[in-house]
């Protein structure tokens, strides 16, 4: 396991100092060693698999020799004794380097010491020293005026206090869009259900909008979730509810033409039924999702105003929301999606089916990892697990249960099965990730962009280019300075101060691309997911696009600067919306698009464990059932033929609402 040494303090002081050095005097911020809590980013290097640790170890342990010094073909001295030119010149050079690990270590550090910087506060509450420069105001005071018993816990999960055998007719591992919707269905029929998840269960004051603490309680691996290379950060929730409970609140039906092509290509005829519609429409009614929110944020007027003076169509995204109100609390509040709703007013299966489930019987055990599916004589028979009770101590958990049903997601759903035993070839392949990339752009009015709905506007202009059924949707992020300040390109500490200034006047678009080719997840000794992906030259072709695209949005709803997401940082420059250094969009494709060049991000994982009639190629047969294992089910993302090409939460729900009514009707082995 990582082990912050008293070496690796110095060097990671050193590094933090160097990445965001103190601003000018007087009044200046503080440096980056003065802000970074270097016992959060042990914790995070702490959450990566092993082989990642060590390699992390590593990199800190060079950076503490003279040595150090041949990678840029500077002076024979330890990083932190170093002048502070030349520490920003090695991380320059590591930056643009011919060699990858190299680039991979420069990002690795640059993300978590720019996040950490900016996304952190102080326990006492009080705002971060950094944040009146962004603009930022920082999470909300308490809500208003909520009804009475409204911060009570609606749930009371399961709290054992020794190693527990339970028994159950379904075990359901995973309680996101996939597992709390396959619970409450199979639940309000009468079948006896226990839920486990891995994350903890938060509700209302226990998502406190700061994001440095959500991230690391409610995503995977802490929010440090990345592919083996370090090039893809991977955001997954990992708490009660899953990613209905951290994402960004969109809710989009599955595009037809996606749907056609899982049935033709995959031999899943259902996916045109009927039936298929039915669930749909039941999962949308249960998230009571709709258009009615009266008010967009800045950059997502934008999305809207710039699209509309280029001719191309938006559209308003559906959200599961309910009692939202036109109040700036309710708008505002809005923009914490990604770290917990403390309004209780998104809809996820937090809010939702998980609630059903508990109020017909279901047992919810979170904080707990599922080791193994038990697997005799070709079925499954439960799970063998982890309990960590509040106070640290673990337990060992028995489930004996007559189904079992896996949805823990893209990632560790085929982790799971691989620990247990399952072989297909075809299984923790076809990985898809809707890469995602960022174009940020400074408008001469505020934005204020971490306010307001995430995204409450798309333009679908670019969805098939080509002819094909391959191309990007323009969207927009979460824009909390912690996330901001990790995902903005850095060259230089001066220039990355400039960049972060008068962040309120940020306005950012993500290209999100529905990737054609995939990668791919494996496990270490150990069991841990281990994640390889690379961008095709197929689906980069697509994302460039994008990436033009959204510029050309900036430009025309009123940008004046805009910054293109690659490590060189092309910067575009406009007057009166007119673009005076168009060539540099044409120039795009000839920059060194490597891995670490760029940053590269995922919220959507998926068909990892791909049904389809197919037995050979696809790991579940159509009913979701493992072609290996009897009474051993997958209902989540990872059970997408191919990818879904919309933000997939909708799409999840309803194929595990469609399974549930199989499981219902008594169709299994």
């Amino acid at each position: 396991m990582f082990v912050l040494t008293p070496t690796r303090l110095t060097t990671l002081r050193a590094l933090a100092d160097t990445f965001i050095p103190a601003g000018p005097s007087p009044g200046g911020l503080p440096p980056g060693s003065a802000l970074v809590d270097l016992n959060k980013l042990a914790a995070a290097i702490q959450a990566q698999p092993l082989g990642a640790q060590s390699e992390f170890g590593q990199l800190l342990d060079l950076l503490h020799k003279p040595l150090v010094g041949l990678t840029w073909w500077g002076p024979l001295r330890p990083f932190h004794a170093l002048a502070p030119a030349q520490r920003e010149r090695l991380l320059q050079s590591w930056a643009g380097s011919r060699l990858a690990p190299l680039r991979q270590g420069f990002q690795a550090l640059r993300k978590l010491c720019t996040f950490l910087y900016y996304g952190d506060s102080p326990a006492d509450g009080s705002p971060n020293p950094a944040w009146a420069a962004l603009g930022y105001p920082g999470p909300l005071p308490p809500p208003d005026g909520d009804p009475p018993g409204a911060t009570e816990r609606p749930l009371t999960p399961l709290a054992p206090a020794t190693d527990t055998t339970y028994h159950c007719q379904v075990l359901v591992i995973g309680s996101g869009a996939g597992g709390g919707v396959v619970a409450g269905e199979l639940a309000q029929a009468g079948h006896d259900v226990l839920v486990l998840e891995a994350g903890p269960y938060l509700h209302g004051p226990d998502f406190t909008q700061r994001e440095v603490d959500m991230m690391g309680r409610l995503y995977d691996t802490r929010g440090a979730l990345c592919t083996r290379d370090g090039s893809v950060g991977l955001l997954a929730g990992a708490c009660l509810g899953g990613g209905t409970t951290v994402n960004w609140a969109g809710a989009f039906r599955t595009p037809d033409y996606v749907l056609e092509e899982w049935a033709r290509e995959h031999a899943a005829p259902h996916f045109l039924s009927p039936d298929f519609q039915k669930s749909l429409d039941a999962v949308a009614a249960a998230l009571s999702v709709n258009t009615d929110y009266p008010r967009h944020n800045g950059q997502n007027q934008a999305l809207r105003d710039g699209s509309a003076r280029l001719g191309q169509a938006t559209r308003l995204i559906p959200r599961n929301e309910k009692g939202l109100s036109s109040s700036d609390q309710h708008f505002q509040g809005l923009g914490y999606s990604t770290l917990g709703d403390a309004h209780g007013i998104k809809q996820g299966t937090l809010n939702t089916y998980l609630r059903t489930a508990a109020a017909h019987s279901a047992r919810l055990l979170p904080d707990t990892r599922v080791e193994r599916v038990t697997i005799v004589g070709g079925r499954a028979t439960g799970a063998e697990a982890i309990h960590t009770t509040p106070s640290g101590q673990q337990l060992r958990i028995v489930v004996r249960a007559e189904r079992v049903v896996v949805a823990g997601g893209a990632i560790q759903t085929p982790a799971l099965l691989l620990r247990s035993g399952l072989r297909h070839p075809h299984l923790g392949r076809h990985l898809h990730l809707h890469p995602t990339v960022a174009v940020a752009a400074h408008y001469p009015h505020p934005m204020h962009s971490w306010h307001g709905p995430s995204m409450s506007v798309v333009n679908d202009t670019f969805t098939r280019l080509g002819g094909t059924n391959f191309g990007v949707k323009l969207e927009t992020p979460p824009t909390h300075p912690g996330l901001l300040a990790m995902v903005l390109p850095w060259q230089s500490g001066t220039q990355h101060r400039q960049l972060l200034q008068a962040a309120d006047h940020l306005g950012s678009f993500i290209v999100l691309t529905r990737d054609r080719d995939g990668g791919r997840v494996r496990t270490d000794r150990r069991g841990a997911p281990l994640i390889d992906y690379r961008l095709s030259a197929f689906d980069r072709q697509s994302m460039l696009a994008g990436v033009r695209a959204a510029a050309e949005i900036h430009v025309a709803a009123g940008a004046h600067t805009v910054y293109l997401p690659h490590g060189t940082l092309p910067t575009l420059h406009a007057e009166d919306r007119v673009l005076h250094n168009p060539e540099l969009l044409a120039s795009l494709p000839r920059l060194p698009w490597h891995p670490n060049r760029f940053g590269l991000y995922s919220a959507h994982q998926m068909s990892t464990c791909r049904l389809g009639g197919q037995a050979r190629t696809h790991p579940l047969r159509p009913d979701g059932e493992t072609a290996e294992v009897k009474n051993l089910y997958v209902a989540d993302g990872s059970a997408f033929p191919a990818c879904s090409g919309a933000n997939p939460m909708l799409t999840i729900m309803a194929l595990a609402h469609y399974m549930a009514q199989g499981l219902k009707a008594g169709r299994v082995a």
